[in-house]
């Protein structure tokens, strides 16, 4: 696990969307499955791949995407949706096609059944080459709450009541908040060629650390990163305030050999 350090958001930001870039410009013409998380995570880093876009002629016109999960029961036309979400944030603005950026289907009449049709599917585009990620605050990515199984794939899930508290804030006074979504699982997500997970802020500092310096361990899902021989953490230094080797992963990234 590589871990980064950088200084503020933007850094962090632009940091990502080179592991992006970089990725798209040595794809064979620019074919590429994207994994895209949703949240506010990778927001800044998709807006900087949007500004790439138009000002520095970066083309995902030749890539597909998969979502990591979206709320069970909500249209595809609330604001809330992931489905929405992805399109009013990202891929509108780039020159991707519609029609190849994937997602749960929430309003499937049987939720079970949509979600091996959607794990069937990512494996049958060839599975994702570099998927980003986000974390929330009780270690979960996706939408793996602690006890998630470290094989899991793509399934319903029922969200922890910290999950429901932390999404209140995307909604309106009156609103129900989702309880049930469909994610991928932590087997679906590990099978990505290339990860990397992105966080800022203190309040994703105990999550980082018991990520990428605790055990691996059902109780924080991300753990099960340390396994992937090829994941990347991009961090500001306030979501690096309780890692323990913080000044060592500073020291590597330093004296990184160019080759």
């Amino acid at each position: 696990m590589e871990i980064i350090i950088l200084p503020t958001e933007e850094a962090v930001a632009s940091r990502v969307a080179d592991e992006f870039e970089n990725a798209i410009r040595n794809a064979a013409d620019g074919r590429i499955t994207l994994g895209l998380a949703t949240g506010s995570s990778p927001l800044k880093s998709y807006g900087e791949l949007v500004r790439r876009h138009r000002e520095e002629g970066l083309s995902f016109k030749n890539a597909q995407a998969f979502l990591l999960d979206e709320y069970v029961g909500l249209p595809r036309t609330h604001e809330q949706s992931y489905y929405r979400f992805i399109r009013d944030n990202f891929t509108s603005l780039i020159d991707i096609a519609d029609d190849a950026v994937n997602s749960p289907n929430g309003e499937a009449d049987d939720p079970r059944a949509e979600a091996i049709r959607y794990d069937e599917a990512i494996a049958a585009a060839g599975g994702v080459d570099l998927q980003i990620l986000g974390i929330g605050t009780d270690g979960h990515i996706g939408f793996n709450e602690p006890g998630s199984a470290l094989t899991s794939r793509t399934r319903l899930k029922t969200l922890t009541e910290q999950t429901i508290s932390d999404n209140m804030r995307f909604f309106t006074d009156g609103e129900t908040v989702p309880i049930h979504v469909l994610t991928q699982g932590l087997g679906t997500i590990s099978q990505a060629r290339r990860i990397v997970l992105t966080a800022t802020g203190e309040g994703k500092a105990e999550a980082i650390a018991a990520m990428s310096e605790g055990a691996v361990s059902a109780f924080c899902p991300a753990s099960v990163l340390q396994l992937h021989q090829k994941v990347t953490v991009v961090i500001d230094d306030a979501a690096a305030s309780k890692l323990k080797l913080a000044d060592y992963y500073r020291f590597v990234q330093e004296k990184k050999p160019l080759v």
